[in-house]
């Protein structure tokens, strides 16, 4: 059986040990979210993303000790990607514009996405490898029942009724983590 994943909790009360492979691991955990806020929500081209990326997790290695609740990693993360998008943004303006009006206009709503993918995708990890397989291939791949049935030798019945239990583990999980996601703030004061 494989080792289940840490939580983010798990996770950085290892950074904090010192721990090498915990920091390798958080950065791979949240680099597609960090990546995804850049250039999704903020529309930032591939190097500025880039420069954002190296700068969230370089002040995420400084800063870890500041954050209130390890729970909180994620939200402490999103925040100050944003944060360091704003800045980027305002390094390309010649006029020292607020806030409001570097922040583009459907941002809470991409953000909102980004928040739902991002969840969705570390819920998929903690499934069986046989749920990951079926739902990627039945969802991402668009595959039908009758092309994951032959792949994998097993009656397409079996398929339907795999898919029907591993959506309903992954609505599960869901509704776990929504109860959970009310963290106390990343810290008491303002991290930049």
């Amino acid at each position: 059986m494989p080792e289940r994943p840490s939580t983010d909790a798990e996770l950085v009360a290892r950074c904090r040990q010192g721990d090498q492979e915990a920091w390798r691991e958080l950065v791979e955990r949240f680099s597609r979210y960090v990546y995804a806020i850049a250039v999704q929500a903020y529309r930032l081209s591939e190097h500025d993303a880039d420069d954002v990326f190296q700068e969230v997790f370089a002040r995420v290695y400084e800063r870890l000790d500041q954050l209130r609740s390890d729970e909180a990693v994620r939200p402490w993360i999103g925040q100050l990607t944003r944060r360091i998008c704003l800045d980027k943004l305002r390094e390309r303006s010649s006029v020292e514009l607020p806030e409001e009006e570097l922040e583009p206009a459907e941002l809470d709503g991409t953000l909102d996405r980004v928040e739902e993918a991002w969840m969705v995708h570390s819920l998929l990890d903690g499934l069986s490898d046989s749920c990951q397989e079926i739902l990627d291939r039945f969802f991402a791949r668009d595959e039908s029942y009758r092309t994951i049935s032959h792949d994998l030798s097993l009656p397409p019945g079996t398929i339907a009724s795999r898919i029907s239990r591993c959506l309903a583990t992954l609505r599960r999980r869901w509704e776990d983590e929504e109860g959970r996601i009310r963290v106390p703030p990343a810290s008491s004061g303002q991290i930049r």
